[in-house]
């Protein structure tokens, strides 16, 4: 039970019953007892006082968030022993492109200097200043131009960070782009899809370019669960831990598609929202000719990886088809 002293408990996009995941997942009876560590943990290694009244959950990652006398802060810990030192590099990361001015929820250095701190080998803890924003509005054509301006800035940034390899290790040459769509459309991720539809995709993939595009470190889940906004200025872009290497164009792709999408009952975004990203990307950042080339068949090939391979109650399949007839001209 939430008692008077015990923080709110919930999951972030899961079903799963939010007191049980505490137990099992984080080992802590009941939400004051997580607040009481929350608390102690806080006090003994960033020297802050607050009170814990609000955790929430993803798989094994929880965030508090603690009123602390010089404002709300966000504590954020993984019990994933295996991530901790990733965690460790992409506080590191972000701590680098808020020096640069760009807009992220940077890491609040503990008494030590450390970015993150490993508790007892258990968990892995990270604390940032509350930001304060709205997540990011799709039916607001201003905000997404400017998501797209900011996602521009950002891959500009992660292209020259100089440790990038060490937040995500290097894969090696690339596969050429073509033949991982054609290698997904074979896959079983897309075996549910209408074969018509896959057909037409591969007959598109055949008229791709064919010259390699470079690759970077991307953030990864560039969507409005991860954009924070203040009137028509993006103040935050949150959670690099899906940082990855591929090409920024992809990526533009994806979070296009994606840009709607925040906890539950994800849907897709008309095309309009796909243009005016785009728009707002290349007013920063313009896209090379083989780029500009490849847009529309990403876009495609991200809009048929989110049609869900059973009911589809917001439309992805029927999103990505009216993509693919504007394409063939049908």
């Amino acid at each position: 039970m939430t008692g008077p002293d015990a923080p709110s408990v919930e999951m972030l996009w899961e079903t799963h019953e939010p007191h049980s995941a505490l137990r099992e997942r984080f080992g802590f009876a009941a939400p004051a007892e997580a607040a009481r560590w929350v608390a102690e943990l806080l006090d003994t290694h960033w020297g802050l006082a607050g009170v814990c009244e609000r955790v929430v959950m993803s798989d094994r990652n929880a965030l508090a968030w603690v009123t602390t006398a010089s404002g709300r802060i966000v504590a954020k810990w993984s019990v994933a022993p295996e991530r901790f030192g990733t965690l460790a590099e992409i506080a590191r990361l972000t701590a680098w492109l808020d020096g640069l001015g760009l807009p992220v929820s940077a890491p609040v250095a503990a008494l030590d200097g450390s970015l993150q701190v490993a508790v007892d080998g258990a968990a892995s803890v990270g604390v940032q200043r509350e930001v304060r924003g709205r997540l990011l509005d799709t039916t607001v054509p201003t905000q997404v131009r400017a998501a797209g301006q900011a996602l521009a800035r950002l891959h500009g940034a992660l292209a020259t960070y100089p440790d990038a390899t060490v937040v995500v290790p290097h894969p090696g040459p690339e596969r050429p782009l073509a033949e991982r769509i054609v290698a997904w459309l074979g896959s079983p991720r897309a075996e549910h899809l209408p074969a018509a539809d896959r057909r037409a995709v591969r007959r598109l993939v055949a008229t791709a370019p064919a010259d390699p595009l470079p690759i970077q470190l991307v953030h990864g889940d560039v969507r409005s669960a991860n954009v924070l906004c203040v009137a028509d200025e993006v103040v935050a872009v949150l959670d690099f831990e899906e940082a990855r290497w591929d090409h920024r164009v992809v990526e533009l792709a994806r979070s296009a598609v994606l840009l709607g999408t925040r906890y539950r009952e994800w849907g897709p975004v008309p095309p309009a929202v796909h243009a005016a990203f785009l728009a707002g990307y290349c007013s920063v950042h313009a896209l090379t000719a083989d780029e500009e080339r490849w847009w529309d068949l990403l876009v495609l090939w991200q809009a048929f990886a989110m049609v869900p391979s059973g009911p589809d109650p917001t439309g992805w399949l029927s999103s990505a088809e009216s993509h693919l007839r504007r394409l063939v001209g049908g």
